[in-house]
């Protein structure tokens, strides 16, 4: 058990775990995920009918709420803590603890020299030249941001103690990351919202209303801040290429105790509310279609086209499950609902065949519909896309394909065999919105702002250590002659720093010059 421990907290093993999670976040990368994006999703699975299912099992679609996620976050976590608190204890430890003693063997160290004896014998002699250039030196080390201990006849010095400083506070900024993370998971939610432009159409936030939705597992429904959303406006810009400029939406906006107001907000200026930011996430087109049955009466509706490329192209479909309801019964027959699966063209091309639009910006807009009576199967109890018909109902033949399909322009009408009608009336806007609370993200910047500020002094931070030490080169070490003394100067970096020879060759000059200067003081006293 000790062993294991050791072999968890040691640094091999933390970093080890880091680079796994890199690259276990990988998948949650590459592909969509379902607490981003369902409908993406969804379109994977459909387009990798065998792959998706063999990726779901391993959770690649919920990879950072994973159960392998999760235990390589656990043992980072636990790694992280057991080996920066034994460092933190050692650090302050150092910190406390003044220089070590000038070794018995300067000549030893990597780094080596001796001052000339003519700058120390003077004045009062040697002795007293030595202490005061040896003060000097300590006066220096000092200016220069050394931690300096004086004794009689020797200076230490140590230097570079913000590196190990610098490495805990990234560690301990790490685990702050973590924690962050945690805090999001546990006590976060999130909700994905399509929107659609129009007062018919408001979201309030409950759990209902979402297409999707995931909370933590200590938020409860009634958790959710309470306001509502309306689409009031939405304006897109295109380059030549179709490709997206700038999205900006604007909503009216209902919180309890305040006042209604207007906001906006853009791709990359989310709507931040009390307790949710609001994320603009893409943009598309619902049609209006107004359907008249068999008894002259008009149902309309405006469906949502999910865009199925970048020029905006959209798929759909318009259900009528109330139409041909008999007026003089009252009765509505389950066998003659009638539904329009539909694709969307922003901008038609000029010739056939209309599969694909030429650009995303509204130029010749047509929706192309292909007409179903029957069974819709809405009764069935069975879930289902509201995008897209059932086929099951079409392959049990419950839902019968009617006439050929048409290109309609705004205005156009679409006759059936029945004399029931269809109008593409007008085309709507909507927005998908993901609805977020990260009561963690705080913890996350700072915690990633100070990671940042540590990681500097790690890396370029160098800890070394100096000795200066009055030696008399008289064989009885009598420091009564004049002439018969020498200051010996020894480096010792504790890391590996190429730098420090000139480090040390240069402080060995200022050194010289500033022992120069006191003993040049000291004459001129005397």
């Amino acid at each position: 058990m000790r062993n294991s421990w050791r072999q968890l907290t040691s640094m091999r093993t933390a970093l080890i775990l880091l680079f796994l999670l890199a690259v276990a976040a990988i998948p949650g990368s590459l592909l969509p995920q379902r607490d981003v994006n369902i409908e993406n999703v969804n379109t994977y699975f459909q387009e990798n009918p065998r792959l998706a299912p063999v990726l779901d099992r391993l959770g690649a679609f919920d990879v950072f709420a994973s159960p392998w996620f999760s235990a390589i976050y656990l043992l980072l976590f636990t790694s992280l803590v057991g080996c920066i608190v034994p460092r933190l204890r050692d650090h302050l430890r150092a910190l406390r603890t003044p220089p070590p003693p000038v070794p018995r063997r300067l000549d030893r160290l990597p780094q080596y020299a001796v001052l000339p004896a003519d700058q120390l014998a003077t004045g009062d002699g040697p002795a007293a030249a030595g202490d005061g250039g040896l003060a000097a030196i300590a006066a220096l080390l000092r200016k220069r941001r050394w931690r300096v201990v004086v004794a009689p006849g020797a200076v230490s010095a140590e230097k570079g103690h913000l590196k190990e400083t610098g490495n805990l506070v990234f560690h301990f900024s790490l685990v702050a990351v973590l924690v962050g993370v945690a805090l999001g998971s546990w006590y976060g939610w999130h909700g994905n919202r399509l929107l659609v432009a129009g007062p018919d159409a408001p979201f309030c936030n409950t759990v209902q209303q979402y297409d999707e939705y995931g909370l933590g597992p200590r938020v409860a429904d009634t958790d959710l801040p309470p306001f509502c959303l309306e689409l009031t406006d939405f304006t897109a810009t295109f380059l030549d290429n179709g490709q997206p400029a700038s999205y900006r939406a604007e909503v009216a906006v209902d919180e309890p105790g305040r006042p209604a107001r207007t906001e906006t907000f853009s791709v990359n200026s989310p709507l931040r509310l009390d307790g949710a930011n609001v994320y603009l996430l893409g943009h598309g087109y619902a049609p209006v279609l107004r359907y008249t049955d068999r008894f002259g009466q008009r149902q309309t509706v405006t469906a949502p086209f999910l865009a199925t490329d970048g020029m905006l192209t959209g798929e759909g479909v318009a259900s009528f499950p109330d139409a041909n309801v008999d007026p003089a019964s009252g009765v509505r027959d389950p066998d003659l609902q009638v539904a329009f699966e539909g694709l969307f063209l922003p901008s038609t091309p000029a010739q056939p065949p209309y599969v694909r639009s030429t650009h995303p910006e509204l130029r010749d807009p047509a929706v192309m519909l292909w007409a179903y009576r029957g069974n819709l199967g809405l009764d069935a109890g069975i879930p289902g896309s509201v995008y897209r018909i059932d086929q099951r109902q079409v392959t049990a033949g419950r839902l019968l394909p009617v006439g050929e399909p048409e290109l309609l322009r705004v205005g156009q009408t679409m006759t059936l065999d029945d004399g029931s009608s269809i109008e593409f009336v007008d085309i709507s806007q909507y927005i998908t919105l993901s609805v977020r609370h990260d009561p963690g993200s705080w913890l996350l910047l700072a915690s990633s702002a100070l990671l940042l500020v540590g990681l500097m002094p790690a890396l370029f931070g160098r800890r070394r250590r100096v000795w200066f030490r009055l030696t008399s080169t008289h064989p009885d070490r009598d420091f009564t002659t004049a002439g018969s003394s020498v200051i010996e100067a020894g480096g010792l970096p504790r890391t590996d720093h190429p730098g420090f020879a000139d480090e040390f060759r240069e402080l060995i000059r200022a050194v010289g010059d500033v022992t120069a200067s006191a003993t040049g003081r000291r004459e001129g006293r005397h």
